[in-house]
C-alpha cells in the first residue's frame, strides 16, 4: 500500500489490503503513540469506534477493539453511525481517542480506518507518521508491553450514541424545518438512521430512499455518487429539495425541486450568505479548495465575502480555519465543515443548515443557489497511473502548459493526484462546455501517456 496513511485516513481493499492484522496492529501503534505523546498522562484512557455498514466493517471492528483493549484502553463501541457523529462522540464523551471505520464514498470492497483525537479532531500528519513508524517497527519483531490483569482494556456497547448525536444536530439549528417535504438518499450508508431521525425531529416531512444497508450495496448507484435515483424522486414526491450523503454521511449533495442539482460550491455559497446575516461568519470568509469552481469565486467577490482557497482535502480546508478562526469551508464534493457545531465534514448537518435556509426563507433552493452560475467543469478519473510523478514528469507539464494557452483567461486546469484511491484527477474549466471536454480529454490521454 505504500505509505499507509492518505489524506483521510489508511484505505484499501478489506482483507487484502485492509486486513485485520493491520486493523488491529494500527489500533496497538496508535494506543501507544498518544500515551507516548502524554495524551493519557493521569488517566486510564478511552476510546469511541464506530463503522459504517459494509460487511468488512464488522471484522474490522472486533480487530480495532481488541488491539485497543490489548493496549489498555478502554472501548466504546457505538455501532454503525456517520464519520461525525463518531467524531462528536469522542468530543462529547471526553474520550481520549475516536476510531471509524469507513472508505466513505469508495465501493463497497473498500474500507478505511480513520482516528481522532481528544476533542474529536483529526490526528496531526506527525502522528499519523509516527503512528505508521511504531507499527513498522513491531511488525518486523519488537514485542509489544502489554497490559496484563487489571490493566487491559474493558469493552462496553454504547447504545446512546445516536440519540445524543440527533439531540446535538437539532440544538444547533437556526430554526425548524415545518411545512418542508424533504427526500433523503442515505447511500445505504451510516446515516440510514441518523439522517431521517433528524429531519423528521427538527420538523419535515421525510422520504428516504437508499435506507436498506445489507453490508454490500453501500454507495452502489445511489447516495452522492449517484444522484439519479434522488432526483427522480425529488420530482416524483413533489418535494421542495432531497439530500444525498455518501457512505459515511460526512459529504452532502443537494438536488433542488425541480430535480436538478446542488453541488457542494452552491452549497457553501448559500450557507456563507446565511451565516453571515445572522453574524456567525467570523471574517466574513469561507474556505474553499482550488477544485471549487470559478462561478463560485466570482459570486464571494460579488458578496463581499473573502475566499481562502486551500490545497484539495478537506483536512487541509479544517487547518486553514482552525489556524485563522474562520466558521465555514468546504469542498465542491460536498465536504461543508461549520466549526462551530462540527469537528469534520457532516453531511447530517450540512443537509439540515441548507434545508433551514430554505424554511426561513421561503425562497426554494433553486433561487438560494442561484447566487452562483457554475461555469462549465469537466472531471476525469485516470486510473492505473503513477500518481507520484503528477508534478515532475516534463512530458506532462507540456501538456498542461499548452491547455493553459488554449484555454487562456476564461478558463484553468487541475491536475492531482488521488488522495484515497490509485488514480490521477484531470480537472479542466471553460466559458464553453464541448472546449472543456475536449481540452479535458486531450490532457486524460496524456496523462495515460506520460505516467502510464
Amino acid at each position: 500500500m505504500g505509505r499507509l496513511f492518505g489524506t483521510d485516513g489508511v484505505r484499501g481493499v478489506a482483507n487484502a489490503d485492509l486486513t485485520a492484522e493491520l486493523a488491529l496492529g494500527l489500533s496497538v501503534a496508535a494506543a501507544h503513540v498518544l500515551a507516548e505523546a502524554g495524551t493519557f498522562e493521569g488517566h486510564r484512557p478511552t476510546a469511541v469506534v464506530g463503522r459504517d455498514p459494509r460487511a468488512s466493517g464488522e471484522f474490522l471492528e472486533a480487530a480495532v477493539v481488541a488491539g485497543l483493549a490489548s493496549a489498555g484502553v478502554d472501548v466504546l463501541r457505538v455501532g454503525v453511525l456517520p464519520t461525525p457523529a463518531v467524531a462528536y462522540l469522542t468530543g462529547a464523551l471526553g474520550a481520549d481517542l475516536g476510531v471509524m471505520l469507513s472508505a466513505s464514498h469508495n465501493a463497497m470492497p473498500d474500507n478505511g480506518i480513520k482516528f481522532f483525537a481528544r476533542g474529536g479532531h483529526k490526528l496531526a500528519d506527525k502522528l499519523e507518521d509516527r503512528i505508521e513508524t511504531v507499527y513498522e517497527q513491531h511488525r518486523t519483531g519488537e514485542p509489544w508491553e502489554r497490559p496484563t490483569g487489571a490493566g487491559v482494556g474493558r469493552v462496553t456497547d454504547y447504545d446512546e450514541g445516536l440519540d445524543k448525536y440527533v439531540a446535538h444536530l437539532i440544538s444547533v439549528l437556526p430554526n425548524r424545518l415545518d411545512g418542508l417535504k424533504v427526500v433523503l438518499d442515505e447511500a445505504h450508508g451510516a446515516a440510514f438512521r441518523v439522517s431521517p431521525e433528524a429531519f423528521a425531529r427538527a420538523g419535515a416531512e421525510v422520504v428516504t430512499i437508499g435506507a436498506d444497508p445489507d453490508g454490500l450495496n453501500i454507495n452502489d448507484g445511489c447516495g452522492s455518487t449517484h444522484l439519479g435515483l434522488l432526483k427522480a424522486a425529488v420530482v416524483e414526491h413533489g418535494a421542495d429539495l432531497g439530500i444525498a450523503h455518501d457512505g459515511d454521511a460526512d459529504r452532502c449533495l443537494a438536488v433542488d425541486g425541480a430535480g436538478e442539482e446542488v453541488d457542494g460550491d452552491q452549497i457553501l455559497a448559500v450557507l456563507a450568505l446565511a451565516m453571515r446575516e445572522a453574524g456567525a461568519l467570523r471574517k466574513d470568509t469561507v474556505v474553499a479548495t482550488v477544485m471549487s469552481n470559478l462561478g463560485f469565486k466570482l459570486a464571494m467577490e460579488r458578496e463581499g465575502v473573502k475566499l481562502v482557497q486551500t490545497a484539495v482535502g478537506d483536512r487541509y480546508v479544517l487547518e486553514s480555519m482552525k489556524a485563522e478562526g474562520y466558521a465555514l469551508g468546504g469542498e465542491q464534493s460536498g465536504h461543508v465543515i461549520v466549526l462551530d457545531h462540527a469537528t469534520t465534514g457532516d453531511g447530517t448537518l450540512t443537509g439540515l443548515m441548507l434545508a433551514a435556509r430554505v424554511a426561513a426563507t421561503g425562497r426554494s433552493l433553486a433561487d438560494l443557489a442561484g447566487v452562483m452560475d457554475r461555469l462549465p467543469q469537466v472531471l476525469i478519473n485516470v486510473p492505473d497511473v503513477d500518481k507520484s510523478r503528477v508534478n515532475t514528469s516534463a512530458e506532462l507539464a507540456g501538456a498542461v502548459s499548452e491547455a493553459e494557452r488554449e484555454l487562456g483567461a476564461t478558463g484553468r486546469v487541475l491536475l492531482r493526484p488521488s488522495g484515497t484511491e490509485p488514480l490521477v484527477r484531470v480537472m479542466v474549466e471553460a466559458a464553453d462546455i464541448e472546449q472543456a471536454r475536449s481540452v479535458a480529454g486531450r490532457l486524460a490521454d496524456a496523462v495515460k501517456s506520460a505516467l502510464g
